[in-house]
């Protein structure tokens, strides 16, 4: 008699494995200890079959023991129709997901994100009269004070230019010779002034004296400039 009440207990209890087929959501592999066996009086679910861990292929895991322990602790307390229902009904698929403390936390967590991040857009969006007013205020200085800055700028780079031309080696040596051509007419105006008895010869000579010795120390600053 048991046997055959056995029997058909089996045949009409519907396979897990059918039922979840149509699921929205994959079968989810447990361990052994995550649901406890039933009651001697559930007698119509000792024939269900359980899916074993190597049924599905296995996958690196990312879940902390401590998390686990926590997951099983939620789990081991329903029934094989709470079981059944959080494969195959989304809603309460849902709820279960959104009871699960490490859920609640990340959610806690996006929800502070995302109030600070609309905190640092509406901040943002308060300064944009002031960033508006810095803008103009470059624009103001581009075109005022900037240029003044580049003319300046200009005229003092033309007196840096005319300061590296006039203190060149050729600008020099052409001053210098210059100077040696100035102090010999010099000398020759002194001379014809001697001779045309403008100035007396002791004058003559301090003066024409000096003017030669200048012009001899002109013309040798200006050969060995010119042999270096």
């Amino acid at each position: 008699m048991s046997t055959t009440r056995g029997s058909r207990e089996q045949q009409a209890q519907p396979c897990p494995q059918e039922g979840s087929s149509h699921s929205l959501y994959p079968p989810v592999v447990s361990s052994p200890s995550s649901i406890r066996p039933p009651s001697p009086s559930n007698s119509g679910f000792n024939s269900v079959n359980y899916p074993k861990p190597t049924d599905q292929p296995e996958s690196p895991s990312h879940v902390s023991p401590a998390e686990e322990a926590g997951l099983i602790a939620l789990l081991k307390d329903k029934s094989v129709d709470d079981l059944r229902k959080l494969l195959s009904d989304k809603d309460v698929y849902n709820q279960f997901l959104l009871s699960v403390p490490q859920v609640k936390t990340q959610n806690s967590i996006r929800d502070e994100l995302c109030k600070e991040i609309s905190q640092l857009a509406r901040s943002n969006l308060e300064k944009e009269p002031q960033i508006m007013e810095l803008r103009n205020q470059c624009m103001i200085l581009r075109t005022t004070e900037l240029a003044a800055a580049q003319e300046k700028l200009s005229e003092l780079e033309k007196q840096k230019e005319d300061i590296m031309k006039f203190h060149s080696p050729a600008s020099i040596l052409y001053r210098l010779h210059e100077a040696m051509n100035k102090t010999e007419e010099e000398s020759e105006a002194l001379h014809r002034q001697l001779l045309d008895r403008e100035i007396d010869l002791g004058t003559f000579v301090h003066k024409y004296k000096k003017l030669r010795n200048t012009y001899h120390r002109r013309a040798l600053i200006h050969l060995a400039a010119k042999a270096s």
